[in-house]
């Protein structure tokens, strides 16, 4: 299978994607911590559906020393019992705000008063910047049926 469209070979995009990777890289670099980033990451590619997006974060996860048990969780996470409370509000968010057209209002304020309890604001602006930046990467890859399965872990970073 190969993708509908190579977004970076066409020099209409080519600068997009630069710019929104490099904002991805911001995101990577910030106080965010990195275990929550992927985990945020995976389960925003997961509600969307972005098997190219869940392969690469799964596999960077694994190796950067994530348990595969928690990686399988990801999925089911309010039912299990191996992520903080911390993660468990990050998750919280990243799923509310991706399913953001789906409910009245947008995201809720008991959602987003647990989230802030548990991340200091440069950490919640980045969680935030981070789901944003998943959605955006998400669609694009979806749309141009971006192939899953030969990723290499660390490709991105």
């Amino acid at each position: 299978m190969e993708a509908r469209l190579n977004l970076a070979a066409s020099p209409a995009t080519a600068d997009v994607l630069k710019h929104l990777m490099g904002a991805g890289k911001a995101v990577k670099a910030s106080p965010l911590p990195a275990t929550t980033q992927e985990l945020v990451a995976l389960r925003v590619s997961q509600i969307n559906g972005c098997a190219a997006c869940i392969d690469m974060h799964t596999k960077d996860a694994a190796a950067a020393g994530e348990s595969a048990v928690r990686l399988h969780l990801v999925a089911a996470w309010r039912e299990a019992t191996v992520f903080t409370d911390a993660e468990r509000a990050a998750l919280a968010l990243a799923e509310e705000a991706t399913r953001i057209g789906e409910g009245a209002g947008g995201v809720g304020d008991e959602i987003w008063d647990t989230a802030a309890k548990h991340y200091p604001e440069d950490q919640l602006s980045a969680l935030v910047a981070l789901i944003a930046f998943m959605n955006a990467a998400n669609r694009l890859n979806i749309t141009v049926q971006l192939p899953a399965g030969s990723y290499q872990p660390g490709l991105h970073h």
